[in-house]
């Protein structure tokens, strides 16, 4: 007759983690370390801003932005639509004399 344990070996064990929904929508973000911001990632990022889920500071922070990169995020956005935050049409949606300025 053998006896078992009452304790299970390791590796026996399992552990039922349950990830907030916070932290879910966080995770659905692009990474902190994105480098390459297309449209629909800005906007994603915008959206969770507006909606709560972090804060401005906390965008910035995590995504190592300056404080008037991300406002111009959120004012293309409001003024122009997802293809506001086009990076390559950036020129198209800049106030007539902010243009004159820069050629």
């Amino acid at each position: 007759m053998t006896s078992q344990s009452s304790t299970p070996f390791p590796g026996e064990q399992v552990k039922i983690v349950r990830i907030s929904d916070r932290q879910k929508q966080l995770d659905a973000l692009p990474p902190p370390e994105t480098k390459r911001w297309v449209m629909r990632r800005k906007a994603q990022v915008v959206a969770a801003v507006r909606s709560g889920l972090m804060t401005f500071e906390e965008a910035c922070q995590r995504y190592r932005l300056s404080e008037e990169e991300f406002k111009s995020w959120m004012a293309l956005l409001d003024r122009h639509g997802l293809r506001g935050l086009r990076a390559t049409r950036i020129q198209e949606y800049r106030p007539v004399d902010e243009r004159e300025r820069s050629a």
